[in-house]
């Protein structure tokens, strides 16, 4: 079961990723996830960021797999399919990253929806998409800026392929 005492250690152990050599770090988290039951969605997506985070991207996606399909929701769940995604692009899997990515903006929307574009204009640069790519980017960053930004708005709407504008 996860308790704040747990929520709090693993907020911890992130906060201070950089104070670690990459395997001392993936071995904290491995104990603390060790604390969850085996296979719990959240265990697994802690598993993976930190995978993800030292450069270990294939054996990071098996644990966003396995995240996903134990249950992974909330906040977790929205970053893991962005982390995901970001993986799957690594790993030469830009066709899945930019479906994966697709979805999730049009699945609803919160904090982290600039993530997602910023992540799916990487998987579209991959696909040869580059125009759309900057479109994406461009109109994420018009809402961010204290002058412009319905012109620059405008601008990235130009630059879309008509099939990708609506």
């Amino acid at each position: 079961m996860i308790t704040p005492d747990w929520e709090r250690r693993i907020a911890e152990l992130w906060a201070a990723f950089d104070d670690h050599e990459p395997a001392d770090f993936l071995a904290k988290v491995e104990a603390l996830a060790g604390e969850l039951p085996p296979g719990d969605a959240v265990a697994e997506f802690e598993l993976a960021s930190a995978h993800d985070s030292i450069g270990h991207e294939a054996e990071a996606a098996v644990h966003y797999e396995r995240a996903f399909a134990a249950g992974l929701d909330g906040k977790r769940r929205r970053e893991a399919a962005v982390q995901y995604a970001s993986t799957l692009r690594n790993l030469g899997r830009a066709e899945e990253s930019a479906a994966l990515l697709t979805a999730e903006r049009d699945a609803g929307s919160d904090a982290l929806d600039d993530a997602v574009t910023a992540f799916l204009a990487l998987a579209l640069t991959d696909l040869g998409r580059e125009r759309e790519a900057v479109a994406l980017a461009l109109g994420a960053l018009s809402r961010h800026l204290p002058q412009y930004s319905r012109s620059l708005a405008d601008y990235a709407k130009a630059l879309m392929p008509d099939e990708a504008a609506g």
